[in-house]
This record gives structure tokens, sequence and C-alpha cells, in this order.
């Protein structure tokens, strides 16, 4: 097998195209050939010792990906030689093979693509997590998304729209605005041009968005709090354009609004039965064809240091896949 190994996590120039000897699965866990592996923005930060977790080195990076089961370890009865699976397991995705648990692998259905089960986990069990258990999204509410062209921002669109929300999408440009209108907004910001404030003001009559979902952070956040509706609720998601905004609190007190956390690896570990029923539920969804991971582009796996930085460039739209 071959595999993207970072020995020294100093930047995306330290990784290594690298053979390895295939492992054997041990107990609990299972081999998996990759078929497809997604690139996310922990991604990044991890191979920089910026991450939250940090693997003992060596490690392959790689939080998400799809393939074949190619070895099942003891004790392991869920799953068999020659299934199709997604899993999401935080590193060991950019290479042939990895070994994965297997509790974390995902059964996919028939006519599930690897590329787009290798781009599903992350940014749909977040967006369904935060938008329907943590914001108690109900019908007719307005949702405001901040990055919206960005990965978990295409899966928020998607799900509130699922959910009967009307959708205002924010981004950075014209094309990414467009996209978001393609795939359901009603109605779109373009912060790079518009004052977000005034936007937001005209585009709810005044009265503000009941949720705000926000994966970026940085300098919108207030201003996008600030505009927020009675009882609005703010969900804190990530912090993709790196400073982690402080807020006042006396805005929460005068819009009587909840400022929310939305962590859901931690949520899938402390409850994973509502875990496992909510993946259940959206794999009927993409089933169904109400929800489908926005594909920014495929690249062969041999080409991940031109794809981080096609991702640090900002220019990617949904979800960037590296493919075997």
């Amino acid at each position: 097998m071959h595999a993207w190994l970072c020995t020294n996590p100093t930047g995306v120039e330290a990784l290594a195209w690298t053979e390895l000897p295939t492992p054997t699965p041990k107990a609990g866990e299972v081999l998996i050939e990759i078929k497809a592996a997604s690139l996310n923005f922990p991604d990044l930060l991890i191979v920089q010792n910026k991450y939250q977790m940090k693997p003992p080195l060596p490690f392959v990076p790689g939080s998400e990906y799809a393939g074949v089961v190619q070895a099942v370890g003891e004790g392991v009865t869920h799953l068999q030689v020659g299934q199709n699976v997604a899993c999401l397991s935080g590193t060991g995705g950019f290479g042939t093979h990895t070994i994965a648990p297997a509790a974390l692998c995902m059964p996919l259905p028939p006519g599930f693509s690897h590329v787009d089960a290798a781009a599903f986990i992350m940014i749909y069990a977040t967006s369904y997590h935060a938008l329907v258990d943590r914001a108690q999204l109900k019908a007719g509410e307005t949702v405001l998304v901040l990055g919206a062209a960005g990965g978990v921002g295409t899966s928020a669109i998607q799900i509130a729209k699922a959910m009967g929300a009307r959708v205002i999408a924010a981004a950075s440009s014209d094309e990414k605005c467009a996209l978001c209108t393609s795939i359901g907004a009603d109605a779109t910001i373009n912060y790079s041009k518009e004052n977000l404030r005034e936007a937001i003001k005209a585009l709810t009559d005044g009265k503000g968005p009941d949720v705000i979902y926000d994966p970026v952070g940085g300098d919108f956040a207030e201003p996008a709090f600030r505009s927020i509706a009675w009882r609005g609720r703010y969900l804190v998601v990530g912090f993709a354009s790196g400073p982690i905004p402080a807020l006042p609190f006396n805005l929460a007190l005068l819009k009587g609004a909840s400022i929310v956390g939305v962590f859901w690896g931690d949520f899938a570990k402390r409850e994973p039965k509502a875990n496992a029923a909510m993946m259940g539920e959206l794999a009927q969804w993409y089933a169904k064809g109400r929800i489908k991971p926005v594909i920014d582009r495929t690249m062969p796996m041999a080409e991940l240091p031109a794809a981080y930085a096609h991702m640090g460039s900002r220019g990617v739209m949904g979800k960037l896949v590296m493919v075997n």
C-alpha cells in the first residue's frame, strides 16, 4: 500500500507519498481499500499541528473516506469482505488502504457512490445535529447560513430546506451565491460587496433570522448576531476564517437569543444511539434525493499537495475529493 505520511507536522510540504506494509486488522477493526477521500479543513490543521486532536507520529492524514472492506478483524459481525463503507476516523484516508474501527464504518446502501460517500458524513452529520437537534429548527423559520458555499454550508442549505425553512445564504462571491441558489437557497448575500447587517435587515423585513449557522467565525460573527431575531439561536459550528470571535453578552440579553455550541464529534461519542439514528435518517434522505453532496472536483490521490493548495485559496465550492 501507499499513503501520504506525515512524520513532522510542519505543514503540507512535509507530507511524503510512502510505500508501507499493508496492515492486518485487529479485533474490532477492518481493512479498507480506499476509493475516495474528501479534504476537510481539519485535514489542513492536523498537518500544521494546529488541530485539537494530535495523533502520534508518524500518521496518515485524511479524516473521511469511502471504500471496500478487504478484511475484518475478530468480533466484527456487522461488516463483511466486499462491502462498501464510508468512515470518518480522523486519520488514515489519504492512501490506498487503511485500518478503521469497525464501529465507525457506515455501510453504504446500493447506489451510494464512493465519491458522494467520502464527502457525506462530516458535513451532513454536523448540519443535521446543528439545525435539527441543537437549534430545534421549525418549518417556516428563516435560517442564515454563513460560508454557505463550503462543505458544511451547502449541507446546511439542503437540510434547512428539507425541514421547510427559508434559507438566506451568505458567501464571498457572485459565483458562490449562484451555487447556493442552485441548491435551494431562497436569497443570497455577497458579503464581499454588501453590508451584511443591511442585507439581512432587507431580506427579513427587519425581523432578522431565527437561526444563524456559522462555520466561519471571524469578523462577520458580531454583525450577524446583532441582526438575529427575537429568541434566535446562533449556532457556533467552527472558525474557518481563523479568528475566534468574542461576542458581547448583552446582545444575547437584548434579543432573548441563545448562543448554541455545535460539536458533532463529541455528540457521536456521548450519544451513539442518537447519532446512529441520525445517520440512518440522512442515508434515507440521500436515497430519496433530498440531499446530495456538492462536489467541487475530484483529483487523483497522488495530487494531494495541489488539492491542499486549492483548498487554501478559498476557491472550493462544496467538497474536494481525492480518488484512487
